[in-house]
């Protein structure tokens, strides 16, 4: 058996040797407990989500087959306005952390997840960093306190120090 018997439900596909099932949200769990109990890929190995704008995520899981040596990706798609998936935590135990990690960065709700809180980031964080709209700290432009403009200090405008490269002595490139 395998996933092109499930006809219209999984559109199957093959990208540089890997296999991958599309499914819909709704089959979610029923697709990877059919590539768990029918196909053999009994190995969960990391599920994580991708930032696909401005309509939602997909959320992907690496399954393997140790008797055949074969990997599967089962995939499917979230909607940006409801982020929201049954947990896969019941059919691979392993999923638990995934879960955990995927919530926190992409915001992506596992319904029925046994600890849905975050894993990684501190206290109090806000938002999620994986998310493509995601404003960096260091790309916000912020006043440094006690920053002066050019030439309110009183000693004219503020130039770069002059340094030469690394290696080069300091009597090179001089003209007088």
């Amino acid at each position: 058996m395998s996933f092109e018997t499930w006809g219209e439900r999984a559109q199957v596909s093959e990208t540089f040797g890997e296999r991958t099932a599309d499914v819909a949200a709704g089959d979610w769990i029923e697709a990877l407990t059919h590539a768990r109990d029918e196909l053999g890929y009994e190995f969960f190995d990391w599920l994580t989500g991708v930032d696909d704008p401005p309509e939602g995520f997909h959320v992907v899981a690496h399954l393997y087959n140790p008797a055949e040596r074969v990997r599967l990706l089962v995939r499917t798609w979230v909607p940006r306005a409801e982020p929201r998936l049954a947990s896969a935590v019941g059919v691979y135990r392993g999923a638990n952390w995934h879960e955990r990690e995927t919530y926190e960065m992409f915001g992506v709700i596992f319904d029925d997840h046994p600890n849905l809180v975050p894993l990684l980031l501190p206290d109090g964080f806000e938002g999620h960093p994986l998310r493509k709209d995601f404003v960096l700290a260091a790309r916000v432009a912020k006043v440094w306190p006690g920053a002066k403009e050019p030439g309110e200090s009183g000693h004219g405008s503020p130039s770069r120090r002059k340094t030469l490269p690394p290696g080069v002595p300091a009597d090179w490139g001089t003209s007088d």
